[in-house]
């Protein structure tokens, strides 16, 4: 007997391969995604210019990328923007300056489609067989209301849908929808009652490595888990000979595991 609906996820036209370029974009859950890629290995960027929330911002750290991905992950936080007065431009991070040098603003279902679609056309550009995954963060905003943060993430939900729509090299993958209908209980989020849990962002790393990844890609995170604990492992005493020999079979191990996936 079930009592929860399980958020079926559609197969990709893609896999993820063990040694793939991948870069993440978007509010702080594409960090906490990224960084659990980067955990394990990966070959991944994140956020390199800091969090972007929202579609116009994504834009403008792939138009300032050196970096050419094989797979990007766009991770939608809000619609909400701001302007600085002074030049009408949009600004990614207020720096903690004055609010009265801003004005806020919404965009529109049209205006978000149309920033992602740009930030898809450059690495389109830069590599023609580059795979993207859009997702909308769970994470809610308390203050606009909670209504008001249902209208953001719909309006995100149906921008990103468009996009899809429009280019093959594009995919959903529902984040947002596992959390708050999978997930649908305050103990998969963080004290704030806001922000996912650990336990929530490791339901869904998983999620995503049963949808994407290549058996090679499995086989390798099966390979890498043993070395990742024992390197972690913390001893009641360092310096014991023991230990040292620990060390040394754990480091041994590391280099050939390292040699064997070419991890430079």
């Amino acid at each position: 007997m079930e009592f929860r609906t399980k958020v079926t996820i559609e197969e990709p036209h893609f896999k993820v391969g063990p040694r793939k370029r991948m870069l993440f974009v978007g509010s702080c859950f594409a960090d906490n995604i990224g960084r659990r890629f980067i955990e394990e290995q990966f070959r991944a960027t994140v956020n390199p210019f800091g969090v972007m929330y929202n579609p116009a911002s994504i834009l403008h750290t792939v138009e300032r990328c050196e970096d050419t991905p094989d797979v990007a992950f766009f991770t939608l936080g809000t619609n909400h923007i701001y302007r600085l007065k002074e030049t009408g431009e949009i600004v990614d991070n207020c720096q903690k300056r004055p609010q009265r040098l801003f004005s806020e603003e919404e965009l529109t279902i049209d205006e978000c489609a149309d920033y992602l679609s740009q930030a898809v056309e450059i690495l389109l550009g830069c590599n023609p067989d580059v795979q993207v995954v859009l997702t909308v963060s769970p994470i809610r905003y308390a203050k606009y209301g909670y209504h008001g943060s249902q209208l953001s993430k719909a309006t995100l939900l149906l921008a990103a849908d468009r996009v899809v729509k429009r280019y093959d090299c594009c995919t959903y993958f529902p984040a947002y929808e596992i959390v708050n209908d999978e997930l649908r209980d305050y103990r998969f989020y963080g004290e704030d009652m806001l922000h996912p849990s650990a336990q929530a962002v490791n339901y869904i790393w998983e999620r995503i490595a049963d949808t994407f990844f290549c058996d090679e890609a499995k086989q390798y995170l099966v390979e890498w888990k043993p070395i990742k604990e024992a390197l972690a492992h913390k001893p009641f005493n360092p310096d014991s000979a023991e230990h040292k020999a620990f060390l040394e079979k754990t480091n041994q191990k590391l280099e050939e595991f390292k040699k064997k996936w070419n991890i430079l």
